[in-house]
């Protein structure tokens, strides 16, 4: 793992529940490449996730997010 980190932020477009953020943070953060994956209840479509871009891309996460059967878009800032 090299020392780079960047972010991406999805926006899922279902409404989902604080257990279902969990869940679904826990997924990226089990995925090699992912250091972190975090989520405010007040903003509940947006999602950040902190990646090492030489193990995962963030199209592989944005599909991961949709392998889970949400509907989501990478946000550019």
């Amino acid at each position: 793992m090299s020392t780079t980190m960047l972010d991406v932020t999805l926006h899922i477009d279902e409404n989902t529940t604080h257990d279902e953020r969990e869940q679904l943070r826990d997924v990226f953060l089990h995925k090699n490449g992912v250091m972190t994956a975090d989520y405010r209840d007040d903003k509940p479509h947006l999602m950040i996730v902190g990646f090492d871009p030489e193990d995962v891309t963030s199209i592989e996460l944005l599909e991961t997010a949709k392998n889970r059967g949400y509907h989501a878009e990478l946000i550019g800032l």
